[in-house]
């Protein structure tokens, strides 16, 4: 029997609305900071084996999706999910989006404030409250407790980002008034982490009377963001201030924090806890095969604390490991068919669902993936995480931020190309959200080579051994680039069509 009416229709999907995809339903369950349990993996493992194809997938966010649903859930499974805390007591409420912290929150020896408190309170308060249901689907909160493995630049509505000011810690409050995929920015007020909880609550409750007003059948739900520019920042917190027993404290200093590598979390970490250490374990493109979650979960539960960490990167720690043990559990990861080196080329190469799960994708963006992945093992060795992003559209759904690479899916005739992007956005016409355009239409059949030859070509010309590949890209012109390239390569460009 399924359990509850599902809609094939939501375009945010949850477990209670799966939305349609090409093969089959979509669900997505909230799994608040990425912290999964051995019964919570054991209940999603047997989730997609009974219902979806046997496999799980790991967002962006951190969450968990499940695909190939031919049909609903039935009540039972989703008493199981609930009983576990992997769905919302109130289903008007699971689709709001993931409450986002550092995957080493509590556990990296940078820290100024353990989140996951913070993270489960936040989660406790939103998915009961069912009036929060009016709000958009794509409200998202995240905290940032100073870790060196930073969460602060993900796009979120909110972020509170702890700092330390003399001897107490603070969180700064950022908002997003942004587009799509910008980071959160500092509006210079100071909040006690006892105090937050509050203020975020205050926030939601502004939010909901915003979105009460408007007649959401004839429109979407507006985004938060929306609220802020058609207020004004400075006039939202006077507002925020009035629903509050304590005064807002506002602080000049701007929050410049330079950010890390966003793949550090990779390999072996000793954590803040004497003895103990990480593993940072990749998954191909997010995926994992139920075998290997129930792998991951029984190492979990025997070498560890009965913790997997989910990250933003789509990748998965296995954490409180004994550092004398690291090295079996390191092998025993490496026999599930899984890697852990940040310099393997599955470390940093993102895909979208491609043309099996998307009608609006023009390529098969996670077979390609999977083949470049193939295609750079056999034929270079990486020595620093580069980041290749697929995306089958313009839409840009798997990743927000500019990677090194970007590859765009366009339909050609009988044939799958890619438009091929590198760096940072540019300042000019030829700026566009994925970096700078380095070839168009490109024949993904010569796209492997091409893409060796730009990180051969990389490795070999870079100033230093810290120079990362933006850096290297944005010190040469397009031109100049296509002219190394070209130079560099033994049989020359044959697949740019124009």
């Amino acid at each position: 029997m399924s359990a509850l009416a599902v809609s094939p229709f939501a375009t945010c999907p949850g477990l209670f609305q799966p939305s349609a995809a090409q093969d089959g339903l979509l669900l997505r369950l909230r799994i608040p900071g990425g912290l999964l349990t051995v019964p919570q993996c054991e209940a999603i493992s047997d989730l997609a084996d009974q219902f979806g194809g046997g496999y799980v997938e790991v967002t962006n966010r951190a969450n968990v999706q499940i695909r190939e649903l031919q049909a609903g859930i039935t009540t039972e499974m989703l008493d199981r999910l609930q009983n576990l805390d992997l769905a919302a007591p109130i289903a008007a409420v699971d689709s709001l989006r993931n409450i986002m912290c550092s995957p080493t929150a509590g556990i990296d020896r940078q820290q100024l404030l353990d989140t996951r408190p913070f993270v489960a309170a936040w989660n406790r308060y939103l998915t009961t409250r069912p009036d929060f249901a009016v709000l958009s689907p794509k409200f998202s909160v995240c905290f940032d407790g100073g870790e060196a493995v930073s969460v602060r630049d993900r796009p979120n509505d909110i972020s509170l980002v702890a700092v330390k000011i003399g001897e107490a810690v603070w969180f700064r409050l950022h908002l997003n008034l942004g587009e799509r995929g910008a980071a959160p920015c500092d509006v210079k007020v100071l909040i006690k982490p006892e105090e937050s909880l509050q203020v975020l609550s205050a926030i939601a409750e502004i939010y909901r009377d915003y979105t009460s007003a408007i007649d959401t059948t004839k429109r979407r739900k507006p985004r938060l963001k929306e609220l802020l520019h058609d207020w004004g920042v400075e006039n939202f917190l006077q507002a925020v201030a009035r629903h509050l027993p304590f005064p807002l404290q506002r602080s000049e200093r701007t929050d410049n924090v330079s950010l890390t590598n966003g793949y550090q979390h990779l390999a072996i970490h000793s954590q803040r806890q004497t003895g103990l250490s990480y593993i940072g374990t990749i998954l191909p493109l997010g995926r994992l095969e139920t075998q290997q979650l129930r792998g991951l979960a029984t190492l979990a539960a025997h070498y560890g604390s009965g913790i997997l960490r989910f990250t933003p990167w789509q990748n998965v720690l296995l954490p409180d490991l004994q550092t004398s043990q690291i090295a079996v559990v390191q092998q025993k990861v490496e026999q599930l068919g899984l890697h852990t080196s940040a310099t393997h080329p599955q470390s940093a190469i993102v895909a979208c669902s491609g043309t099996t799960g998307c009608k609006s994708s023009a390529t098969n963006t996670q077979a390609d993936a999977l083949a470049l992945v193939t295609y750079l093992e056999q034929h270079i060795a990486l020595d620093c995480p580069i980041n290749i992003h697929f995306s089958g559209c313009e839409k840009s759904c798997a990743q927000h931020h500019t990677s090194d690479i970007a590859l765009v899916g366009v339909a050609q005739n009988g044939y799958e190309a890619y438009h091929v992007y590198v760096g940072e956005d540019a300042s000019d016409e030829d700026s566009a959200k994925f970096g700078r355009s380095l070839y168009q239409n490109y024949a993904f059949t010569q796209l492997p080579g091409l893409v060796e030859q730009m990180l051969r070509v990389y490795q070999n010309q870079r100033l230093h051994s810290q120079e990362t590949f933006k850096h290297f890209v944005k010190r040469h012109t397009i031109a100049e680039l296509q002219q190394i390239l070209s130079s560099s390569s033994d049989c020359g460009l044959m697949g740019v069509k124009g």
